[in-house]
């Protein structure tokens, strides 16, 4: 085991977001699905970037988005992703370092390598549309799992958009391997509906294996589980893990634990600017609670606070003080 240890260890895509605004008829004009998220080749992601407007650069992903919030409310994290030795690497590395987070992973050198990117279109009403070019994050591979860094966490923080070849798959069954190994919590986020829809029974087989904390939006859950109304959902995922975390928007939350499903309120904001990253801060802040021992909802509603901060403006990243934010509320100590 390392010497310090951290509370959250994520393991994901590592992204460089690529954030500008635009209208309805710019995503038309580049046939971008409105407020979905969809895979592009590089020449794609060189059109969009050549015609949009200007934009912020910034480190993201959606577990490294999560392992980041966790770090900006006074948590110690760590992630592990792939990046290649380019300019979009530096970026990466530098801006999540910057942020107090312990990055070991190694650059890929040489060869038609590129580090992955995102560009996220971000229209009038606040949805976001992203272009995902995933680059050397599609060799993301056993090798990659940093074994010292997974065994001096509490919690190993699993991203369900590397779950897409069998290479990723290894990766995070070794990953799981090693955190159970040191008594560590492994939790899964399902990230995406589509991911769902296409590893279905093998992330169902994976979370009945032995995942501690699952997260999923109502879509994902109801995706999961095929056919099944929202409560029937609630009940299986309920069998499958010990507690799961359902999002539902400006509906709030709901905390599925040994039987009971507890409701949890959305914070209410102002106005939506920017969607991106909701979810991953959610689970920054129940993941945060949950290491430093909060009661499973109270967990939920630091999640909420950290959720709302970020559709309050552009960008994944928080732009208030997290744990200031969080102490105000009486949710941190």
């Amino acid at each position: 085991m390392t010497a310090t240890r951290l509370d959250v260890v994520g393991i994901g895509n590592a992204i460089v977001d690529i954030i500008a605004r635009c209208d309805d008829d710019f995503l038309v004009r580049h046939g971008a699905p409105k407020a979905g998220m969809r895979l592009v080749d590089a020449p794609t992601m060189q059109a969009l970037y050549a015609d949009m407007g200007p934009a912020i650069e910034i480190s993201g992903g959606s577990a490294a988005n999560t392992i980041a919030g966790i770090a900006a409310l006074g948590g110690k994290a760590g992630f592990i992703g792939k990046i290649a030795d380019d300019d979009f690497g530096r970026v990466f590395r530098h801006d999540i370092t910057a942020q107090g987070v312990s990055f070991t992973s190694q650059p890929v050198v040489g060869g038609d390598a590129e580090t992955s990117r995102s560009l996220i279109l971000v229209t009038p009403d606040g949805e976001r549309t992203m272009n995902t070019f995933l680059g050397i994050s599609t060799a993301f591979e056993e090798s990659d799992i940093d074994a010292a860094l997974i065994s001096s966490a509490g919690i190993v923080y699993l991203e369900g958009y590397l779950f897409d070849r069998p290479e990723g798959k290894a990766a995070f069954r070794r990953a799981a391997e090693i955190a159970r190994g040191a008594g560590a919590k492994v939790a899964l986020t399902l990230s995406d509906t589509f991911c769902v829809d296409r590893h279905r029974d093998e992330f169902l087989a994976f979370i009945r294996s032995g995942v501690d904390i699952v997260f999923a939006n109502e879509k994902e859950l109801l995706s999961l589980y095929e056919g099944a109304d929202f409560d029937a959902a609630v009940h299986a995922i309920d069998k499958d893990t010990t507690l799961a975390v359902v999002t539902r928007s400006a509906a709030g939350s709901v905390v599925v634990n040994g039987g009971s499903a507890a409701a949890v309120s959305a914070q209410r904001v102002e106005r939506v600017v920017d969607t991106t990253g909701a979810g991953d801060l959610f689970a920054a802040g129940f993941l945060f609670g949950v290491a430093r021992g909060m009661p499973h909802e109270t967990s939920a509603r630091l999640g909420a606070l950290c959720a709302a901060e970020i559709i309050s403006h552009i960008g994944a990243r928080p732009e208030a003080d997290l744990a200031a934010l969080a102490r105000e509320a009486g949710l941190a100590g």
